[in-house]
């Protein structure tokens, strides 16, 4: 199984480059951790995962700071859950300074 995330800035309509991302079990260990590329993308987080919880963690305030923008939101967690070891998951984080929302990607 591999995981990968793309943010996309919802207001500018661009991609988020330079946010910081962790990936950590159920328990909270960090498994992985990255930064968004010129596209905003991570191809690949945390190599093979099997089944169970992970939480994702997007470093947002770093990212809007970096403008010079103020967020109500400086760190979003998306909580989820892997049932198929084998399948490709993909989490992508639409962001805009005072709000965001995911869905489970392709």
């Amino acid at each position: 199984m591999s995981l990968s995330t793309h943010v996309l800035n919802a207001v500018t309509g661009t991609p988020a480059v330079a946010v910081d991302v962790t990936l950590t079990d159920a328990h909270g260990a960090v498994l992985a951790s990255g930064r968004t590329d010129d596209d905003g993308r991570i191809d690949s987080l945390g190599g093979e995962l099997g089944e169970g919880c992970y939480r994702i963690s997007f470093d947002t305030g770093s990212y809007f700071a970096a403008d010079g923008i103020t967020t109500f939101y400086p760190e979003v967690t998306v909580a989820f859950e892997i049932r198929d070891a084998a399948a490709h998951h993909h989490v992508p984080l639409l962001l805009s300074p005072y709000s965001y929302s995911t869905y489970r990607g392709s």
